[in-house]
């Protein structure tokens, strides 16, 4: 056979494959497994079934993308699409649950107020009632009115009392902060008893403190015993106690008069008596 006139060709390579599209297959199992973890949060039955029918459709298509040879993660893919589903399951199982606490919850609410009848008063005894409880806030005024001495426990309609103890030298500590040299340095005990039937907010019981020339008084606080003050709330049958630090001027240090109500809800009490 004669050579072929025509100088031979370069060789012929094959084209490369294109790269695998794994990135449905990667999104189905972050999101089954995000939607999983929210189907464990109460009333988030919502997000978690979002992100369930997503996961599982995601799923489904890289599986199918493995299967035609376009991906090459066919396991992630599927674990996904099973925990989509799984996802969605428990999405549908949240719903449910939701529905059935709030028809519960109406029932009873509704049961409740079927189940309360306000009793007939007459006019008479209404009248009467209102005298009453007239009367009532008439005396709780002219107590809160009357200044207490140190030591002496004011009352409340509903059960509450307030006691503030006798002043009593203190020596703050060496970085106390509110208290100037010189100075006289007091501190008061102050009990919060609730014998009543409702639980109060004591988080605002902060006495307000003048001296005997009028003038207001420093808290002294020094991070260990000089004033802990009031926080949080009393429960029924409960007692709250604190101690409380103030600085006086040397003129002002003979007497001391303290305000201070257990709550917004109440009148202010006042202490008035002299400082040993």
């Amino acid at each position: 056979m004669p050579p072929s006139p025509y100088p031979a060709g370069p060789p012929m390579w094959a084209p490369e494959p294109p790269p695998p599209r794994n990135g449905l297959g990667i999104s189905a199992l972050v999101l089954g497994i995000v939607g999983v973890v929210f189907g464990f949060i109460p009333f988030l039955f919502w997000i978690t079934g979002i992100l369930g029918v997503l996961a599982l459709i995601f799923g489904l298509i890289g599986r199918g993308r493995a299967g035609k040879g376009l991906a090459t993660n066919r396991g992630v893919a599927l674990s996904g699409a099973i925990l989509g589903g799984l996802a969605t399951a428990m999405a549908i199982g949240g719903l449910i649950l939701t529905i059935w606490f709030v028809n519960d919850v109406a029932e009873k609410v509704e049961e409740n107020s079927r189940g309360y009848e306000v009793p007939a008063v007459t006019d008479e005894e209404s009248k009467a009632a209102g005298d009453e409880e007239q009367a009532a806030e008439e005396a709780a005024e002219e107590e809160a009115d009357k200044p207490l001495a140190f030591g002496e426990t004011r009352k409340y309609a509903d059960g509450v009392k307030l006691t503030v103890g006798k002043p009593a030298p203190f020596t703050p500590g060496e970085f106390a902060v509110g208290h100037e040299k010189g100075n006289v340095a007091v501190q008061l005990k102050i009990t919060i008893v609730n014998d009543g039937k409702k639980t109060i907010d004591i988080g605002l019981a902060v006495p307000t403190v003048r001296d005997g020339k009028g003038k207001s008084a420093e808290s002294v606080f020094d991070g260990e015993s000089a004033t802990d003050m009031f926080s949080g709330k009393l429960l029924p049958g409960k007692q709250a106690v604190a101690d409380y630090t103030f600085s006086l001027s040397p003129a002002g240090a003979k007497e001391l008069q303290m305000e201070l109500s257990p709550g917004l809800d109440y009148e202010e009490a006042i202490w008035v008596g002299p400082v040993k």
